[in-house]
């Protein structure tokens, strides 16, 4: 018989210990830890592991070539990934509920399919007829691509073994489980094996692998943080399920950049490539509307336009709201603070509403003034010019300080046809002479001086 014993698991970072505390003794979160029973195997203990020892090799004598990459037809998702998907690979991809992942792998497995290869589709949450069933209306029915509707992993590995498919995606890990381990499946220990078991399924066979993984309420990836350790590329999900646009963020790729994002549309036949973001988040703007300004964000490589929006409202309560969608919140009480001590807006009877359009989250300090300039725009009732962008960090001294990759936002400012931009002053001396000639470039060192600016 095997010997058992009980520990306690963290189900937020996966720390464990042999008695209960109210508190996790790693992350310090409460009522984070659940029983868990473990297994002491005589026998090797994972299944996909490859025979025999590994051996030592020279640093010279390790084939340093460039890793195999195989295209999908998402542009988008191509360079998101660094320039195509790397065979042998282990990717977990996150999200909450709905939001688009059994979609979007649906789509990915489709195109995949269409090369040529052979895709397997774990479906373990749904049957093999409700994901086929998706998949038609999605318009994919390829022969090369298989579903199979099994949550213990040796029957997986089986299937694997007979049908040696070059592409594997389980949707998702929470669900798949070993039966020697007596935890229930999504559990601490049971995602901590099912996760090392497909890294050597990948690695061993050279099966590019996706792993469908759930969100807590905080947001983060179900289960320990060390399954995200053992994987390759981690990318989550992100958007409202009541807007269109879903982000594709690369939290870690080891095959490519981590700050790079892809952003999608969902439609009814799926989700579609949004190749100018600025276009489609701008498409629904009023002009000449107090409370509005638009900002150049960055995310990796690419710059796109944003508009923020800002609402401020006298209230007779003693406490005023101070409410945010798709900002930092702590970040907005920091800037109302500036507003008030630096400016002199008397903004402690006023509830202040800001919004990013389009359901998105940002958290770049860059958007800072405008997010001034939006409040300060609705607290005085006079609109930004339309044809104007600013961007900046404030500190807590009211000055605006500088931003990195000026030229890149600036381009496409001037892309989408607007002719001022106010920044900050330290970043004039980078910009080139062609760029001056096309836009209105306004320095300003102060917060208020760049009110009086847009405002007066």
């Amino acid at each position: 018989m095997n010997k058992t014993k009980v520990i306690w698991s963290c189900r937020e970072c996966g720390h464990s210990q042999m008695k209960w505390t109210g508190s996790c003794g790693s992350c310090q979160n409460w009522n984070t830890l659940v029983e868990e029973t473990t297994v002491e195997e005589k026998k090797q203990r994972f299944e996909s592991k490859k025979a025999g020892p590994a051996k030592a090799v020279r640093l010279r004598d390790v084939n340093a070539g460039e890793f195999k990459r195989v295209a999908t037809s998402m542009g988008e998702l191509d360079r998101l990934f660094g320039g195509g998907i790397v065979s042998g690979s282990l990717i977990l991809i996150g999200g909450e509920p709905g939001v688009g992942k059994s979609t979007l792998m649906l789509q990915i497995a489709n195109s995949l399919a269409s090369q040529g290869l052979t895709v397997l589709y774990v479906c373990g949450e749904e049957s093999a007829e409700q994901t086929s069933l998706r998949a038609r209306r999605l318009g994919i029915d390829h022969q090369n691509l298989y579903l199979l509707n099994e949550t213990n992993f040796t029957q997986i590995k089986n299937q694997i073994d007979q049908l040696k498919p070059d592409i594997a995606i389980v949707d998702s890990v929470q669900i798949v489980y070993k039966s020697e381990i007596p935890s229930s499946p999504g559990s601490v220990v049971q995602v901590r094996e099912i996760a090392t078991e497909f890294m050597h399924l990948a690695k061993g066979q050279g099966i590019t692998t996706f792993l469908i993984g759930h969100v807590t309420k905080s947001g983060e990836i179900a289960g320990p943080r060390v399954l995200e350790h053992i994987v390759d590329t981690v990318l989550e999900f992100e958007g409202d399920r009541q807007h269109g646009f879903r982000l594709l963020r690369a939290m870690k790729n080891r095959f490519g950049a981590t700050d790079e994002i892809a952003i999608f549309q969902m439609k009814e036949d799926g989700l579609a490539e949004v190749p100018n973001p600025s276009q489609a988040f701008l498409q629904e703007r009023m002009k000449e509307i107090p409370g509005s300004a638009i900002v150049p964000g960055l995310e990796g490589a690419r710059s796109f336009l944003l508009e923020i929006q800002a609402l401020v409202s006298a209230t007779s309560f003693p406490n005023p709201s101070r409410r945010s969608a798709g900002l930092d919140q702590n970040r907005l009480g920091l800037l109302l603070a500036v507003l008030e001590k630096r400016v002199g807006y008397q903004l402690h009877h006023c509830d202040v509403f800001v919004a990013l359009a389009g359901g998105l989250k940002i958290v770049e300090p860059a958007i800072d003034l405008g997010i001034l300039l939006a409040i300060s725009s609705s607290f005085t009732n006079r609109p930004i010019p339309a044809d104007t962008i600013v961007l900046g960090e404030v500190g807590l001294g009211g000055e605006v300080r500088g931003v990195s990759r000026i030229e890149t936002r600036l381009k496409e400012a001037i892309h989408m046809g607007f002719s001022k931009c106010v920044l900050p002053k330290k970043n004039l001396k980078g910009i080139s002479s062609s760029l001056q000639e096309k836009i209105k470039l306004v320095g300003v060192d102060l917060v208020d001086q760049a009110i009086q600016e847009i405002l007066s």
